[in-house]
Order: structure tokens, then sequence, then C-alpha cells
């Protein structure tokens, strides 16, 4: 899909060396929380100035009620696409242009870790700015986000072989991403193998933990956001997650003007 509304310029691409962390803001009930991250320790040291507040600037978003779990059934148990209110998802999805499918997991795996992590103040758009950026929302080069969640054909990277990107030598036999020299960025929300196999989840709950599954693939991006950056309510942390991500003032710019455009229409 093209983006809903023209974004910043975009920067050349070069596939993630370190873990997706995502942040993102959220009003819950009247309180308004800020999302945001502390750099993880997964990544490698960086040489690139982190830019300043006055670089990228948050906006506040609503976060969609959860379905309450039928039958008493432990919320933990529950699909992450099916806590998200229907009603919210089918409106959300028509104003931005982001697949129902995919918005379904990225406001699943905020509210799931709302539910485990209270404090952490993780919301959604931040999480579909960086969907958008990085693969289309798991539709790019012609690939299709199947109702089931999973992206066929799989989404690669390039290879990690320090032409334009870090230096990451093979950390897997290729067994996730194919590729027996160097390490690439794999699935929606374009993990490297060796960090999914740190934080990947089973967010479909089906017993596999699939990195081309957007469920699975957005309850690990934000359950490890939590994990690694504690209190995501300071403005400042949200700008040095995000370039901790990619080292980039013009990527910056370009997932906070991502997400703030969902927010506004969220």
């Amino acid at each position: 899909m093209t983006d809903p509304t023209p974004l910043l310029p975009p920067s050349p691409r070069t596939s993630r060396a370190w873990p997706v962390v995502t942040v993102i803001l959220a009003v819950l009930g009247t309180g308004a929380l800020v999302g945001g991250l502390a750099v993880p320790t997964l990544v490698a040291a960086r040489t690139t100035p982190s830019p300043t507040s006055a670089t990228a600037t948050p906006a506040p978003v609503e976060t969609p009620f959860p379905v309450a779990a039928a039958g008493g059934t432990d919320p933990r148990e529950v699909p992450i696409a099916e806590l998200p209110d229907s009603s919210w998802i089918d409106r959300v999805s028509a104003s931005t242009g982001i697949p129902s499918r995919a918005l379904a997991a990225y406001a699943g795996a905020a509210l799931a870790v709302s539910r485990s992590d209270p404090g952490c103040g993780l919301g959604w758009n931040t999480l579909a700015g960086i969907g958008l950026i990085e693969t289309e929302h798991g539709t790019m080069n012609g690939a299709t986000l199947r109702r089931d969640g999973t992206v066929s054909p799989a989404i690669v990277g390039i290879a990690l072989d320090g032409r334009g990107t870090e230096v990451v030598r093979d950390t897997d036999g290729g067994a996730v991403d194919g590729d027996t020299t160097w390490d690439r960025a794999v699935g929606p929300m374009q993990f490297i193998p060796s960090t999914w196999a740190q934080v990947g989840r089973d967010g479909n709950r089906d017993g596999v933990v699939d990195v081309h599954q957007i469920d699975d693939a957005a309850l690990a991006a934000a359950e490890h956001l939590c994990e690694v950056g504690g209190d995501l309510t300071v403005p400042d942390n949200w700008i040095a997650a995000v370039h901790a991500y990619n080292p980039s003032v013009d990527y910056n710019n370009r997932v906070a003007a991502a997400a703030t455009q969902y927010a506004a229409v969220g």
C-alpha cells in the first residue's frame, strides 16, 4: 500500500542490525501518556549523535477498548488480534489505510502489554508507523498479509554485510533468514535472527513463535520495548528509541510523522 498522506522524504533503506524497538503514545481514559524507550542494550555502539527532542515530537492518541474475553478466559490466552474493539479497527483502518489485520495486531499488542506491564505506557501508533515504513504493514514488494496474520511471500531484508548497513555475520545458520553468511532483517516488523531468538513471542496463541506472523512480531516488539525501556513516558526516550532502531534523523522524523498522522485519526 501507499502512505495515506505524504510523509517526510524517504532516506535510503538499510536492514536493521538491531532489534525492533517501537514506542507509542496513549490516552487511557482521561490521562495522557507519552510513550518512549531508552536505548536498548542489544544494539551496537553508535557514533551518530542522537536527535534532540525538537527533531521529532510524538503526539497523543486514543487507545481502543479491549473486547472482554468470553467465559472468564485468561486474556493471556486470547489471540491479541481479538483484543481491540472491532468497530474501532474498522473505523481507524478506513481512516488511515492501515490494513485491518495489521491494525488489529498493533492495537492488540499495545493492549496486551497494558495488562502485563501497566507502567509501560505503550499504545499503538508508533508500532503502526514503523510497520508502515519498514514493510508497508507486511505488503511491500508484492507481499500479502493474510487473514491468519502471516506474510507471503516472506519479507527478508538485504544482507547486513556492511555495505550501507551494520555488519552482522550469520547467527542462525540461515534458519530464519535463509542466509548462512550474513544476517538479514526478517518479517513484517523486521527482526534479525539473533534478536528474534531472544524476544520472539506467540501473539496469536497457536503454540508457534513465527517471525513472519504479524501478531507474534508485534507482541514481541511491544514486550521487548517495555522490558528494555522501563518508563516509556518521557518524550526524549521515544526519540532515543527510534534513533536506536535506525540512527538517522530523517528516519526518526518519518516515524514521528507517521505516528502523529495515525494519532490524528485514531
